[in-house]
């Protein structure tokens, strides 16, 4: 019997504030050092989506989400250096103040237009930003 194809879940969290997005510069991490990105992470075993981004804005910028409050607004099936599928979840609605939390591999969080982004970003989460501003709902990139 063939094995079973799996991939890498990703979760992004879009938070929006009057018409800004919140990003952070990554830093000491392996991947895209110095690009904006999104707050993000993976799901971890036994959890939903939905819960497994609540706790991500949690560890990485420490607000407080509510799941149910969160709105999956794209899903990119995308390749860098594996298959990975990309959860972006949009919500206007937090507890808290941002905070950085894990400053070893974040240099700072900033909010942008969604008009006016870096162009320092990673290309995926940009493409993905740019997809969610045309409520297109699911994208692919990097493949053959």
């Amino acid at each position: 019997m063939a094995e079973r194809y799996k991939t890498c879940l990703d979760l992004h969290i879009i938070l929006v504030r009057d018409g800004q997005v919140l990003l952070g510069r990554r830093q000491n991490t392996g991947f895209a050092d110095g690009a904006w990105h999104l707050p993000s992470g993976h799901l971890d075993p036994g959890e939903s989506a939905t819960n497994g981004a609540a706790r991500e804005a949690a560890e990485e910028i420490g607000v407080t989400i509510d799941p149910a409050r969160l709105r999956l607004v794209h899903v990119m099936h995308h390749r860098t250096d594996d298959a990975r599928t990309a959860l972006f979840f949009e919500t206007a609605d937090w507890a808290g103040e941002v905070i950085n939390l894990e400053p070893d591999k974040c240099a700072a969080w900033q909010w942008f237009s969604l008009d006016a982004l870096p162009d320092e970003m990673i290309p995926y989460a940009a493409e993905a930003l740019a997809h969610y501003r045309k409520g297109t709902l699911y994208s692919e990139r990097g493949w053959s």
